[in-house]
């Protein structure tokens, strides 16, 4: 069986390597960039090739004899990406987080019989498992609220933050709107909104604030409220605010000495080295999920951390091994429904849950159920 990966950041790379362990699984991994490849090239059961998935007739000859393809391209380039995958008629697991609504995608999917699992992250990803899990142990839910966040396990000012992903996403985390529900509305707030303090077990005080983590929950989850807040060491919110107060953070360009440019593009550039997370540095992953009815309610926690002797991130470890689980159970015939499938849909499917759970303990990877 062949499993191509379209990108080898760093979320690519340890899916590679978490994939190649399986005797009976050959991996690709596509990059245009030679230098993110060279890691992979001496690993039994990873192959490797420089080329431009964007390109239709390109993808289209690199996926020829895939069974998976896991599109983890920056998100600015997924949506077209997934598009043309399932033109291809491709089995697909998305990790791209584009902003686009996937789900537009559905009826195209549809027709060309093709499953496509969609945001196979931490968050949006297990938190969307998550929460279709606990729909079905509830039967019914009021209110759901998701915190999640990736964070440098050595706070070092001034950001306090290290990137796992692409910075790019995590720029757009902060300046695209956050939608959520409130009393059974769609409520339409700008991102960094809504700031509480959290304090979480070997962790310490967090600060959540509003991002547009919900999506395709929004659509699939009958719940009259919901939200999800990503989690910072405190302080890192204003320093964000400042940059988009001061118009940092727009994308209009405006002209210094005959150049055209956005003042985004040149904010990135800069926090890109200031955000790099490089090999070696310790990083760790919360998440809690509550999910509750008028009765009784439930709540998932996670806390992971870089592991020292494979040199994988916590965000990696937590994001990679889920699209890396799912692409297993694809493979292994547990999930056969055709469409674009976001993962709260599998919720309900008791044996796949369990599958998660014990492939992610195989891995040091601990979920914890509790009851409140």
């Amino acid at each position: 069986m062949q499993v191509v990966i379209l990108g080898a950041g760093l979320i690519g790379n340890p899916m590679a390597r978490d994939l190649a362990r399986a005797r009976n699984i050959k991996v690709l991994v596509v990059d245009r960039d030679i230098s993110r490849l060279q890691a992979l090239d001496s690993i039994e059961g990873i192959e490797t090739r420089v080329a431009d998935a964007t390109d239709l007739i390109v993808l289209k000859e690199l996926t020829a004899d895939a069974e998976v393809v896991i599109n983890a391209l920056p998100g600015f380039l997924g949506y077209q990406t997934l598009k043309s995958l399932i033109e291809l008629k491709r089995t697909v697991v998305d990790i791209a987080f584009f902003p686009e609504d996937a789900l537009t995608l559905d009826s195209l999917a549809k027709a060309n019989g093709v499953t496509a699992l969609v945001d196979c992250g931490v968050a949006p990803g297990m938190s969307n498992l998550l929460v279709g899990y606990a729909q079905s142990l509830l039967g019914t839910l009021e209110e759901v609220k998701i915190y999640v966040g990736g964070l440098p396990k050595v706070r070092q000012l001034p950001w306090e933050y290290k990137a796992v992903f692409s910075p790019v996403d995590v720029i757009e985390e902060y300046t695209r709107p956050a939608r959520f529900k409130v009393d059974g509305k769609l409520v339409i707030k700008a991102p960094l909104t809504d700031p509480e303090f959290i304090d979480f077990p070997e962790v310490g005080t967090l600060e959540a604030f509003n991002s547009d983590g919900l999506r395709t929950l929004l659509k699939t989850i009958e719940a009259p409220n919901m939200v999800e807040k990503t989690l910072r060491y405190p302080g890192h919110r204003e320093k964000v605010l400042f940059l988009k107060q001061s118009g940092l953070l727009e994308t209009t360009p405006i002209e210094i000495d005959g150049c055209k440019i956005s003042p985004l593009e040149v904010t990135c550039r800069a926090l890109f080295k200031e955000w790099e997370l490089k090999a070696g540095n310790q990083d760790l992953t919360v998440m809690r999920i509550e999910a509750k009815n008028i009765t009784e309610g439930v709540r998932f926690d996670l806390l992971d951390y870089y592991d020292p002797e494979t040199d994988i991130h916590s965000m990696a470890r937590t994001t990679g091994f889920t699209a890396t689980i799912m692409t297993l159970a694809l493979l292994n015939g547990m999930i056969t429904q055709t469409g674009i499938i976001p993962l709260e849909l599998l919720g309900s499917n008791h044996q796949l849950v369990n599958f998660v759970f014990e492939e992610f303990k195989k891995r040091g990877v601990h979920y914890q159920q509790s009851k409140i």
